[in-house]
């Protein structure tokens, strides 16, 4: 029987000063290396397909910011912890989390390209395509690999935070975060699927409820809160943090949802057409439907065929309708809440400077 060891390769002798996240950025990436080596070899005792799956889940791996592995090593480093082993692998189980969420993700939105390339699913359904299976078959199967890879990697995070050789307690505190964060991502996904195919009316309250679930539990919240428990963070910290990162985690999507109507594609590999022709029920969206200029938004949104000029069309609509300046101000709100609820004797002096750079960084992004 082939056995699957997710601890194969293990730094257990990584010591790196608290300061150096970018040493600790790449012993993440060298531990997703090991991570994917060993299941690519492993896995070839399962079929070419199945060796073919696990190497296509590295590629979709490749390439990310590593921004909740840098949460998770700066609230660590910032309260003095030591970045070891199992910081590491925490920072790790992060990334493996949102690789496992952009898999499912392409899936439920029906897209075959990621940062310029197919996706696991596109490639899989290119590959069925190449040997004559029909088409919609095809793409069943790049769905099927894609969910597959997705549950996969959702499972090798929590495995890697459940085998970390720390005190049970902390470890159990751990995986209570890990757990919240997959709980109310998928309750925000679920909630952006019915905004998108118009089963939720997309009103202001129903688009941020949603922004807020589907990604600050788990891009911010959750490695923010990881790092303080490895530091031997409280529980009233804890509840500080929680907070925290659901005001930045929101302002970092509704900086993506700018950026993805008015950010330069070269900058953040994201086509300016694309949330405009899929018709996304952003925060941006939903306030310009209260505006007078919602009429003329409206007969663009949502086309295939939408063009570059189109496209640019909309997004000036979207900027005299008060939409894009109202979205800045929701974004500086966000932020303005999010360093006040960090000014309290719950957080040390070191933490609050660090959350608060990492929060000021979601209004420069956007300019």
């Amino acid at each position: 029987m082939t056995r699957f060891d997710s601890r194969i390769d293990r730094p257990e002798s990584v010591r790196i000063p608290s300061a150096d996240i970018e040493g600790g950025l790449a012993a993440v990436d060298g531990r997703l290396a090991a991570f994917f080596a060993e299941r690519i070899a492993a896995s070839a005792a399962y079929g070419d397909d199945y060796q073919h799956l696990w190497s296509s889940a590295r590629a979709a791996a490749d390439g990310g910011k590593r921004m909740r592995p840098r949460f998770v090593l700066a609230a660590l480093a910032a309260l003095g912890g030591e970045i070891d082993a199992a910081a590491i692998d925490t920072a790790t189980a992060f990334e493996l989390l949102h690789t496992a969420f952009l898999l499912h993700d392409d899936v439920i939105d029906g897209d075959t390209v990621r940062r310029g390339r197919p996706n696991l699913s596109g490639e899989f359904a290119a590959d069925a395509a190449t040997h004559g299976t029909p088409r919609p078959q095809a793409r069943l199967w790049g769905e099927s690999a894609s969910i597959l890879a997705g549950d996969l990697l959702l499972h090798a995070a929590t495995a890697l935070v459940g085998r970390l050789d720390i005190p049970a307690a902390a470890r159990g505190r751990l995986l209570d975060v890990l757990d919240h964060s997959v709980v109310v991502t998928a309750a925000g996904e679920l909630a952006d699927v019915g905004l998108a195919i118009g089963l939720t009316t997309p009103s202001l309250p129903a688009v941020l409820g949603m922004t807020e679930r589907k990604t600050a539990a788990y891009s911010v919240a959750g490695p923010v809160m990881a790092g303080t428990i490895l530091a031997g963070g409280d529980d009233g910290l804890l509840a500080v943090l929680a907070d925290y990162g659901r005001l930045v985690g929101t302002a970092f999507q509704l900086g993506d949802d700018l950026l993805g109507i008015y950010g330069d594609q070269q900058h953040t590999g994201k086509s300016v057409l694309s949330d405009l022709r899929e018709g996304k029920k952003t925060t941006l969206i939903a306030f310009a439907r209260s505006t007078d200029s919602w009429p003329e938004i409206a007969a663009g949104l949502g086309r295939d065929d939408l063009s570059a000029p189109e496209a640019a069309a909309l997004a000036d609509i979207l900027e005299r309708c008060g939409a894009r300046r109202f979205v800045e101000r929701l974004i500086a709100d966000h932020v303005d809440q999010a360093v006040a609820a960090i000014d309290v004797p719950e957080v040390p002096s070191g933490l609050a400077a660090e959350l608060t750079t990492i929060a000021r960084s979601c209004v420069g992004r956007i300019r």
